[in-house]
Protein backbone atom coordinates (compact mmCIF):
# COMPACT_ATOMS: atom_id res chain seq x y z
CA UNK A 1 0.00 0.00 0.00
CA UNK A 2 1.36 3.30 -1.22
CA UNK A 3 0.40 6.35 1.77
CA UNK A 4 1.41 9.95 0.57
CA UNK A 5 1.68 12.52 3.24
CA UNK A 6 3.64 16.12 3.56
CA UNK A 7 6.57 14.95 5.42
CA UNK A 8 7.06 16.28 8.56
CA UNK A 9 9.39 15.47 11.86
CA UNK A 10 7.91 12.52 12.39
CA UNK A 11 8.65 10.81 9.00
CA UNK A 12 12.24 11.32 9.96
CA UNK A 13 12.42 7.47 11.11
CA UNK A 14 11.49 6.12 7.64
CA UNK A 15 14.09 4.90 5.56
CA UNK A 16 14.40 6.02 2.04
CA UNK A 17 14.81 3.67 -0.21
CA UNK A 18 17.52 3.72 -2.95
CA UNK A 19 17.47 4.06 -6.27
CA UNK A 20 17.17 8.01 -6.05
CA UNK A 21 18.91 10.91 -8.04
CA UNK A 22 19.52 8.27 -11.08
CA UNK A 23 21.43 8.87 -13.46
CA UNK A 24 23.38 11.75 -11.54
CA UNK A 25 26.79 11.65 -11.83
CA UNK A 26 27.60 12.74 -7.90
CA UNK A 27 23.96 12.42 -6.52
CA UNK A 28 23.40 13.48 -3.07
CA UNK A 29 23.72 11.01 -0.31
CA UNK A 30 20.78 10.10 1.51
CA UNK A 31 21.34 12.37 4.77
CA UNK A 32 21.04 15.28 2.10
CA UNK A 33 18.10 13.88 0.64
CA UNK A 34 16.91 14.27 3.88
CA UNK A 35 17.65 17.67 4.56
CA UNK A 36 16.28 18.65 1.18
CA UNK A 37 12.67 16.80 2.63
CA UNK A 38 13.14 18.65 5.97
CA UNK A 39 14.66 22.33 4.68
CA UNK A 40 11.64 22.37 2.09
CA UNK A 41 8.63 24.53 1.85
CA UNK A 42 6.69 21.43 1.62
CA UNK A 43 7.41 17.77 0.69
CA UNK A 44 5.40 15.53 -0.18
CA UNK A 45 6.64 11.65 0.06
CA UNK A 46 4.90 8.66 -1.18
CA UNK A 47 5.69 5.56 1.43
CA UNK A 48 5.09 2.12 0.86
CA UNK A 49 3.88 0.88 3.87
CA UNK A 50 4.46 -2.92 2.80
CA UNK A 51 8.31 -2.12 3.35
CA UNK A 52 8.00 0.80 5.12
CA UNK A 53 10.91 2.99 3.13
CA UNK A 54 10.22 6.50 0.92
CA UNK A 55 9.56 5.51 -2.86
CA UNK A 56 8.79 8.77 -4.03
CA UNK A 57 9.06 12.73 -3.20
CA UNK A 58 8.47 16.08 -4.47
CA UNK A 59 9.64 19.40 -3.03
CA UNK A 60 8.29 22.74 -3.32
CA UNK A 61 10.13 25.76 -2.62
CA UNK A 62 7.62 29.02 -2.05
CA UNK A 63 7.44 32.66 -0.51
CA UNK A 64 3.97 31.25 0.62
CA UNK A 65 2.58 34.40 -0.69
CA UNK A 66 2.06 34.44 -4.77
CA UNK A 67 4.86 31.64 -6.45
CA UNK A 68 6.07 28.53 -6.06
CA UNK A 69 8.65 26.28 -7.89
CA UNK A 70 8.81 22.92 -7.90
CA UNK A 71 12.56 21.64 -8.28
CA UNK A 72 12.76 17.64 -7.44
CA UNK A 73 9.92 15.51 -8.45
CA UNK A 74 11.32 11.69 -7.96
CA UNK A 75 9.92 7.95 -7.75
CA UNK A 76 12.54 5.62 -7.77
CA UNK A 77 12.76 2.89 -11.07
CA UNK A 78 10.88 -0.02 -9.71
CA UNK A 79 7.69 2.00 -9.06
CA UNK A 80 7.35 4.14 -12.17
CA UNK A 81 4.62 3.99 -14.67
CA UNK A 82 2.20 3.51 -11.75
CA UNK A 83 0.52 6.65 -11.33
CA UNK A 84 2.85 7.53 -7.98
CA UNK A 85 5.13 10.71 -9.77
CA UNK A 86 1.16 12.00 -10.94
CA UNK A 87 -0.64 11.56 -7.77
CA UNK A 88 2.86 13.41 -5.88
CA UNK A 89 2.22 16.33 -8.48
CA UNK A 90 -1.71 16.74 -7.74
CA UNK A 91 -1.28 16.75 -3.97
CA UNK A 92 1.61 19.19 -4.64
CA UNK A 93 -0.29 21.08 -7.05
CA UNK A 94 -3.09 20.80 -4.91
CA UNK A 95 -1.20 22.66 -1.35
CA UNK A 96 -0.40 25.21 -4.09
CA UNK A 97 -3.87 25.87 -5.29
CA UNK A 98 -3.99 29.30 -3.22
CA UNK A 99 -1.01 31.03 -4.91
CA UNK A 100 -0.69 32.41 -8.26
CA UNK A 101 2.13 30.24 -9.83
CA UNK A 102 3.67 27.24 -10.00
CA UNK A 103 6.69 26.84 -12.03
CA UNK A 104 8.86 24.19 -12.51
CA UNK A 105 11.96 23.32 -15.11
CA UNK A 106 11.74 19.70 -17.07
CA UNK A 107 14.02 18.16 -19.39
CA UNK A 108 12.21 17.85 -23.07
CA UNK A 109 11.12 14.32 -22.97
CA UNK A 110 9.11 15.19 -19.82
CA UNK A 111 7.19 18.49 -21.26
CA UNK A 112 3.96 15.93 -22.51
CA UNK A 113 3.81 14.51 -18.40
CA UNK A 114 3.44 17.94 -17.02
CA UNK A 115 0.76 19.11 -19.99
CA UNK A 116 -1.52 16.68 -18.37
CA UNK A 117 -1.77 18.51 -15.62
CA UNK A 118 -2.71 21.88 -16.84
CA UNK A 119 1.24 23.16 -17.07
CA UNK A 120 2.34 25.66 -20.39
CA UNK A 121 5.53 24.84 -21.88
CA UNK A 122 7.27 27.89 -21.23
CA UNK A 123 11.04 28.71 -21.52
CA UNK A 124 13.51 29.05 -18.81
CA UNK A 125 16.93 29.18 -17.87
CA UNK A 126 19.45 27.91 -15.29
CA UNK A 127 23.05 27.70 -13.93
CA UNK A 128 23.81 24.41 -12.78
CA UNK A 129 27.08 24.18 -10.76
CA UNK A 130 27.67 20.47 -11.01
CA UNK A 131 30.71 20.24 -9.19
CA UNK A 132 28.20 20.91 -6.11
CA UNK A 133 25.70 18.38 -7.71
CA UNK A 134 26.00 15.87 -4.43
CA UNK A 135 26.05 19.34 -2.16
CA UNK A 136 29.08 18.44 -0.30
Amino acid sequence: MIEYKVYSALDETIEIADGFFEGWPDAPDKNIHRQLLKSSFKAIIAIDRDINKIIGFITIISDGIISAYIPLLEVIPEYRKKGIGSKLFNLAKDECKSLYMLDLSCDNELVEFYKNFDMEKGTSMFLRNYDRQSCK
